[in-house]
């Protein structure tokens, strides 16, 4: 590969030594020119279903050879039902903690559901619905122990607002339920999908500065709104943006509005809120704010009930279907004229809720020291959101307050999940009649005392002083849903993520690399100012994957730095540059118009005499660029396992090397 300058003399020892050392190269370039070609994307894709639903296939294929159908019918049932593989352990202690903190999550998960179910614009029934089935589903196939599963404050919200622009709640509320039902059903199929082929990747476009934004913007939305129950008017805007809801509020103060409402809700909120802050302050008392929900409902019914104080303005909530879920079945629209609209809402939907649920139950796993797949989760997700259109339930996810809740009541599995459902259906047949009296008012001061959860101010602040483009997302998404609409606010915060993930692929990392001093370690010059250039030789790494958005500019800035370092030889009297490296170990794949730039690099060095070489290619980036013929064009012999004999392998380190030594 290399051969002794003209005019330079070796002795025999000195050549022994350059034979072995360029063999020992040619060897190790040979290992990466014929490493194995990587799999298909088809290949990937099964691969990865079968991951998900054969999570132990790995473990028993090394451990035993002959796997039976049996066996085999097993992996796959644990793979889809978590349950089967740790039931096999569950202990009567373990139901104890489980029972206690069903229990305690039921008494918080009646009154919101009831609350969230309103938000949603739906009958009061169809939120304790969503508390039944999606989590008795997820404690079949969810593999999260503490995480509590039912209808959530932005979800309802979010389909409120997108599904009453198709169809009217109040004009037609039937074909208006059929269309939430609907939306529930694309949501888990969008979320099954995501899952099954691995597809995680998809929600995480929507950043977590966009989420702590999104969250912050949604839950004032969802406090002002909360003021049509809290201060008894009849008539509020259907709009979500800050402006309209705000005009609202002043028009009917002028019109319509009853003191008795406000002053029962703001009492019960008050009463809410202390709790909350007490079973903050001492974690003895995490259950005084988990039932507070729940003696507020009591204790206002039976004021009401007693004073009479429906007669007198205060409004309520009056009949709630009791008994099982209805099948809704036939009540999907997936025929009908608004399907792609209700397609649309449900990736929206589900794209919040399993945004909001991962993030949840991954902060409860660490806690707990066990790791929770996403990609799983998504299945369950999506399969209890399906089988929860089928049951009158709309789009349901894991709650961050109730998991809280669920967390502190010491749950050790997801049974609690399955007791807080069992305690819902017993409510839903013997006590909603109970209900009759329960004001609306303090419906809105549940929900109201849920929102400052969703707040998050020290994060944001954090945001903003890691990163400023990341507080870019998160603002555009406050903004947008405070005082435009949630699709606004989505749009804004997924267009600057895109925007800046788009950014920095088209403007990438590129680095002059050095060898710090006294190792074999190559270094950024601009982080390590230790790190020596090899003189004649210019060592560059780049950072990102060589695609047709950056492939022209990374081709301009290897010139550009090449020409400049050729002018500063020059200026120093050193000579001019032999040779360039690409280390192309963080240079993930390639495409076509990334080796059409390199062919034309290639073509400018061989112009300017200087010989191109080839450090560390990863396997997919090998692969095309044999595929390609680029390797048969700068030569086999010029790529190498490591940026070290890349540069040991040109003719002007050698010389370099003799007279150091």
């Amino acid at each position: 590969m290399t051969s002794a300058p003209t005019g330079q003399s070796f002795s025999v020892e000195e050549e022994q030594h350059l034979e072995i050392e360029d063999s020992g190269r040619v060897q190790r370039g040979e290992w990466v020119l014929n490493s194995p070609d990587p799999p298909g994307i088809c290949y990937e894709l099964i691969g990865s279903i079968k991951e998900t639903v054969f999570p132990h296939r790995n473990k028993q294929s090394s451990s035993s050879k002959k796997r039976t159908p049996w066996k085999c019918s097993v992996s796959f049932l644990q793979g889809v039902f978590p349950i089967l593989s740790w039931g096999k352990n569950y202990k009567v202690s373990n139901f104890k903690n489980d029972l206690m903190a069903g229990l305690t999550l039921a008494s918080l998960s009646i009154p919101q559901s009831i609350g969230y179910a309103s938000l949603a614009k739906l009958d009061p029934q169809y939120g304790l619905y969503t508390s039944i089935v999606p989590p008795l589903i997820y404690a079949l196939m969810g593999s999260s122990r503490e995480l509590a599963i039912g209808p959530v404050a932005v979800v309802s919200m979010l389909l409120a607002s997108l599904v009453q622009k198709i169809q009217d709640p109040v004009a037609d509320p039937v074909a208006y339920r059929k269309l939430i039902f609907t939306v529930t059903f694309f949501a888990g199929t969008f979320q099954a999908a995501f899952g099954m082929f691995r597809l995680g990747f998809l929600v995480d476009f929507f950043s977590h500065a966009a989420i702590v934004g999104f969250m912050a913007g949604a839950a004032i939305i969802i406090g002002l709104q909360q003021l049509k129950g809290l201060l008894g008017f009849s008539h509020f805007t259907t709009n979500t943006d800050l402006v309209s809801v705000l005009e609202s509020v002043f028009k009917s103060l002028h019109s319509e509005w009853y003191p008795l409402n406000f002053l029962l809700g703001c009492s019960f909120l008050i009463f809410l809120l202390l709790t909350r802050f007490i079973g903050r302050r001492n974690k003895k008392l995490f259950w005084l704010p988990a039932i507070a929900p729940l003696i507020s409902v009591i204790l206002s019914t039976l004021i009401v009930f007693l004073t009479k104080a429906d007669k007198h303005g205060v409004k309520i909530v009056k009949h709630i279907k009791s008994g099982l879920n209805p099948s809704s079945i036939h009540q999907l629209q997936l025929n009908g004229p608004h399907v792609g609209e209700a397609a649309k809402v449900g990736l929206i939907s589900a794209i919040i809720a399993l945004t909001e649920a991962v993030a949840v139950g991954r902060s409860f796993a660490t806690i707990r020291g066990y790791h929770l797949d996403g990609n799983k989760e998504m299945v369950a997700m999506g399969f209890m959101n399906i089988a929860g259109s089928f049951s009158s339930c709309y789009v349901a996810t894991g709650s961050f307050s109730r998991t809280a809740v669920n967390f502190s009541a010491g749950c050790q599995t997801v049974v609690s999940n399955i007791v807080m459902a069992i305690t819902v259906l017993v409510s839903m047949e013997l006590l909603t009649r109970l209900l009759y009296f329960t004001p609306i008012a303090i419906l809105a001061s549940i929900i109201l005392s849920a929102l400052p959860g969703l707040i998050d101010i020290n994060e944001a602040y954090y945001i903003w002083k890691v990163d400023k483009l990341d507080f870019l997302a998160c603002l555009g998404a406050f903004l947008g849903v405070l005082f435009a609409s949630v699709e606004v606010g989505l749009m804004a915060a997924v267009t600057i993520s895109f925007a800046k993930l788009l950014l920095r692929s088209i403007r990438p990392g590129i680095e002059e690399l050095g060898r710090l001093p006294g190792t074999d370690i190559f270094c950024d010059i601009s982080q390590y100012p230790m790190a020596i250039k090899i003189p004649a030789i210019v060592i560059i790494r780049v950072n990102s994957a060589l695609c047709f958005a950056n492939a022209n500019f990374i081709r301009e800035r290897i010139v550009r730095w090449v020409t400049e370092e050729e002018n500063k030889a020059k200026e120093n009297g050193k000579g001019s540059v032999e040779a360039l490296i690409l280390d192309m170990s963080n240079m993930m794949n390639i495409d076509t118009s990334g080796i059409c730039a390199l062919e034309e690099l290639h073509r400018k060095l061989v112009s300017d005499g200087i010989q191109l070489a080839l450090a560390n290619p990863r396997l997919q980036v090998i692969h095309k660029l044999k595929l390609g013929k680029f390797v048969d064009k700068i030569g086999r012999g010029w790529v190498f396992l490591t940026i070290g004999e890349a540069v040991d392998a040109c003719p002007v380190s050698e010389l370099v090397c003799l007279s150091s030594c």
